[in-house]
């Protein structure tokens, strides 16, 4: 090409070129890079003007207008610090490299202080959307070094998707903020994902509604309080035909999920933080568990579930369960990553994060201008349900997902995510949990201390003799 790139893009996978195909459409000059040279040539025979494809790292860098932005979308773990190492003698100081991947946030932590000290810019970039996405608008969670974000937010605010207007690309934050929030939207995923396979089983083997019968209620769903991908991608799964044997797809489909590791890395680090999100360690255990078929198949019993016996479930309900637990799963990764932001020191506007939410990615819907709206009116809110008018809507629902919730326990169809999320919340909103007792029983046995509910300090006695209590601190 005759003049020099704006963009530089390494990885030409699907998502690569599809997001350099994405640059190009909005009238930026891109050069991308991959090894294989047949990716590469995929990538040149869409003959773009504005476009240069090579496999040779040294020309790709020479194409780039400095500052050089570049952004790589390949997997995460070592390969991401190989390609960095490949890179730093070819790049200048002010130079902008942007990790596009699915990277654990610590991990971009420690190449953001490494690449600080060679005065490289480093970016951690989390990208939603999938395929289709990355070719017409993904939602970019961008975060790191805010100078280098600017450099490049022309770039991002044009690919990216828009919900009224704005572009799904604001800054997230500084270090890793960016990775961190995609890592939690990927936990909320993981719960809705749960949810709606929950649905799906309770009409399915409690109800024993064809698959056809559960697409038009979600159909019935998507068109009134449930719109969103999500949703619209479970109608299109339900309604596939096998082209392999009779029937539907998936009713052949194994019954056992697999993950990446976002899930359990949510869940990981939501436990560091003591945040509760029971909604999204349930979406994630389940997973684990239903791997474990061989041992499911030798415990599986009619006296432990009652399935076979055919149960009514009102589909209006239903549907408000389902409304009532995606509202508790997505306050859940709120609240986490309002945490995470004080704890390290991220500086992330929550208002930003779920707008950025609103378009693009796969946990974009209607539900969304909801939580905004809470954020708006009560934006120094620890949690999103202490927004009166958020915590009325949730109220509102409760019934209905307490109603799903019974019909699990009666039926002995399991609902893990969504009896989690009605868990969480009477958790939340109650003022009795018992942990007196639990603060009584580690003193007894450990000498753990206690602290009293109508005094200040931190106490300790012998719960077995007359002894008088010992105020410690």
């Amino acid at each position: 090409m005759e003049s020099k790139s704006e963009v530089g893009i390494i990885g030409l996978g699907t998502m690569g070129r599809n997001l350099l195909l994405n640059v190009s459409d909005n009238g930026f000059g891109v050069s991308g890079y991959d090894i294989n040279k047949a990716q590469v040539q995929l990538t040149l025979d869409e003959k773009r003007a504005n476009a240069f494809a090579t496999s040779d790292l040294k020309e790709f860098v020479a194409s780039l207008n400095k500052p050089a932005r570049i952004i790589m979308l390949v997997p995460a773990g070592k390969i991401v610090d190989l390609v960095i190492a490949d890179l730093k003698p070819l790049l200048s100081p002010g130079d902008i490299i942007i990790d596009g991947g699915n990277s654990y946030y610590k991990d971009t932590n420690r190449r953001y202080q490494e690449l600080k000290d060679t005065k490289l810019h480093f970016m951690g970039m989390g990208v939603s959307g999938g395929e289709s996405g990355a070719r017409t608008g993904p939602s970019i969670m961008p975060g790191g070094d805010e100078e280098a974000y600017h450099a490049i937010e022309p770039v991002l605010n044009a690919i990216a998707a828009k919900s009224n207007g704005e572009a799904c690309a604001q800054y997230m934050g500084n270090g890793s903020a960016g990775h961190y929030v995609k890592m939690v939207h990927n936990g909320i995923e993981y719960g809705m994902m749960q949810i709606i396979a929950e649905a799906y089983g309770m009409m399915r083997h409690v109800a024993h509604h064809s698959n056809t019968t559960i697409a038009d209620f979600f159909e019935h769903c998507s068109q009134d309080m449930l719109s969103g991908y999500l949703i619209e991608s479970a109608i299109i799964v339900l309604r596939k035909k096998d082209d392999l044997a009779e029937g539907d797809l998936l009713d052949h489909v194994e019954d056992a999920a697999k993950s990446k590791g976002t899930g359990k890395w949510t869940s990981q680090d939501a436990m560091d933080l003591q945040v509760p999100v029971p909604t999204i360690d349930m979406a994630v255990m389940t997973r684990d568990l239903s791997s474990w078929i061989d041992l499911r198949n030798t415990l599986m019993s009619p006296d432990v579930s009652f399935t076979h016996h055919k149960t009514d479930i009102s589909e209006a309900k239903l549907q408000r369960a389902i409304y009532c637990a995606f509202l508790l799963d997505y306050t859940q990764g709120l609240h986490q990553i309002a945490q995470a932001s004080k704890s390290y020191e991220y500086n992330t506007d929550l208002g930003k994060v779920i707008r950025n939410w609103r378009a693009g990615c796969i946990i974009r819907s209607s539900l969304l201008p909801l939580l905004d709206q809470a954020h708006q009116s009560s934006p120094e809110a620890d949690h999103l349900l202490q927004n009166k008018e958020l915590y009325a809507e949730t109220i509102k629902y409760l019934p209905d997902l307490h109603y799903i919730v019974n019909i699990s326990l009666e039926s002995g169809y399991p609902l893990p995510c969504m009896q989690s999320a009605l868990t969480y919340f009477q958790m939340l909103s109650s003022g009795a949990l018992g942990q007196n007792m639990i603060q009584g029983l580690r003193d007894h046995f450990g000498a753990h201390t206690y602290e009293r509910s109508d005094r200040e300090g931190i106490y300790h006695i012998d719960w077995e003799t007359d002894g008088k209590s010992t105020k410690i601190k």
